[in-house]
């Protein structure tokens, strides 16, 4: 099924109890390894079978399944990230869990902007550029009123890198 992808308002963000022990598990060591190892591969596989109401956060985080042609190899992936709107536009944040190193669907985005997106059995296609200056700090402090764990992921990086936010505009 096609059309855009449903909104999240990150000034309605619900927390909970739930969400903040799911952020808390996601910011140890063992549930970064999980989220990134286990996750990553099973939730485009649950998130199209239940039309986006299951995922490994226990729907506790708006998912998006994220395609794009990879930078190097031009084979299509498929990732899924958390996600916020602003408008018609559907925000990413380049964290990779507070590490080091940029993510590899940075650099997919960046290289081939031309993008797939689903969401709760809707798809469509996006176009991604990154977000600058004013725009960027204030998407980012809207980001982490979805998922408080941005916080740490920003300390983390903090004199390594700043981390990126992903701006997809409906194509």
């Amino acid at each position: 099924m096609s059309g855009t992808i449903p909104a999240v308002d990150p000034e309605k963000a619900q927390d909970s109890e739930l969400k903040r022990r799911v952020t808390a598990l996601a910011l140890t060591k063992a549930g970064t390894w999980f989220s990134s190892q286990v996750g990553a591969r099973i939730d485009p596989w649950l998130l199209r079978a239940t039309r986006g109401r299951v995922d490994h956060t226990l729907g506790q985080i708006p998912v998006v399944l994220v395609t794009v042609r990879g930078a190097r190899s031009g084979l299509e992936r498929t990732v899924p990230l958390l996600y916020f709107s602003d408008g018609e536009d559907v925000i990413l944040i380049a964290s990779s869990y507070g590490r080091a190193k940029f993510p590899a669907w940075y650099y997919n985005l960046k290289a081939n902007p031309d993008v797939t997106l689903e969401a709760r059995g809707r798809s469509s296609a996006y176009l991604a550029h990154e977000a600058e200056g004013d725009d960027r700090d204030r998407l980012f402090e809207l980001a982490k009123l979805v998922y408080s764990g941005y916080n740490e992921y920003e300390r983390r990086t903090s004199g390594i890198r700043r981390i990126p936010v992903m701006r997809l505009t409906p194509a």
